[in-house]
């Protein structure tokens, strides 16, 4: 029997299968020993076969198909593992703010160059437009216009307003998209907005910190009245990269990509090397300080050996 994993725990998953019935399923022991460097070895988004015994006997996800894609991240508590967030996508929704809290460029560059790297298309949904100050709209549409300038698509909106989301049914119908950012940014008040009848429930931001709670805490996708499917995912408060060595890196910046064909140097990295395009053109604000700022600190996650280079052993989407 076949389905669709459309909740993950860690311990157990919920499999709709093609008959549309839920199963609950224990993971296969086998998975555990297998070339799997990731901490969940079955995610959101697989694909799976299951077996069903007779009587009590719990159901087994016993294989899993051939990914398209998915999105991973380093683990945060093995920095040498990683954590796939799901599987088979169509584009994942960014959702990002600028204060309350802030959403730093240097975790969404992490974000969208992970996406790049698995073909996996990404909006930027900038959220709170109705909170921010007229200094932080100036920055809202300063990361706009940077973004969409680079190829990203860009909304700002609020979401507890409902303002801003015209086109979101759209870009969402018949997609399955995955919603991801930092805890606090309203990516469950995004889902409740979509599906009402669900009443998730959603967490203050830190008044100390200024930084959101989780209370999403497993990723699960849920069916859109319209077509499609959106997965919730827990808040992420990092995302290390992982599974790219020094000299892939900036293909997944796409302005950095582009200008490095001009340099004198066919393996330059864009650091200290004479006649570095890349570098003139930080120089001249072609390519934004911050962004190369970014790939910087993913060359140096690769430099200090964080995180291992062998592929997840079900498809690259690469």
């Amino acid at each position: 029997m076949h389905g669709l994993v459309i909740r993950s725990t860690g311990n157990s998953c919920i499999v709709l299968t093609d008959e549309g019935i839920r199963v609950e399923c224990q993971i296969k022991g086998n998975f555990r020993i297998r070339d799997i460097k990731s901490t969940n070895p079955v995610a959101v988004g697989d694909r799976v076969k299951i077996t069903i015994p007779e009587g009590n006997e719990p159901a087994f996800i016993t294989d899993i198909d051939e990914r398209r894609n998915y999105i991973v991240r380093r683990s945060s508590n093995l920095s040498k593992q990683s954590h796939i967030l799901a599987c088979n996508l169509d584009q994942c929704l960014l959702v990002a703010t600028i204060s309350h809290p802030e959403t730093s460029t240097v975790f969404i560059d992490r974000f969208l160059a992970t996406a790049q790297a698995y073909r996996v298309p990404v909006i930027l949904l900038f959220n709170k437009r109705d909170i921010l100050s007229d200094e932080e709209c100036r920055k809202a549409d300063e990361l706009c216009s940077l973004y969409s300038g680079i190829g990203y698509r860009c909304i700002q909106c609020s979401i507890l307003q409902d303002s801003g989301l015209e086109e979101l049914d759209d870009i969402l119908r018949d997609k399955v998209t995955l919603v991801s950012g930092n805890s606090g940014v309203g990516k469950t008040t995004l889902i409740n907005r979509l599906l009402p009848e669900l009443d998730l429930r959603t967490g203050k931001i830190s008044d100390k910190h200024d930084t959101g709670m989780h209370t999403t805490t497993f990723s699960e996708m849920f069916n859109l009245p319209e077509g499609g499917w959106i997965i919730d995912t827990p808040g992420v408060k990092g995302f290390g990269s992982f599974d790219m060595s020094s000299d892939e890196i900036s293909h997944y910046f796409p302005e950095i990509f582009s200008c490095s064909c001009n340099c004198r140097y066919g393996n330059c990295t864009h650091t200290t090397e004479p006649g570095c395009a890349v570098k003139d053109a930080v120089s001249t604000g072609k390519i934004h300080q911050s962004r190369y700022n970014s790939y910087l600190s993913m060359l140096n996650d690769e430099s200090q050996g964080k995180y291992r280079k062998e592929l997840l052993n079900q498809g690259t989407g690469r």
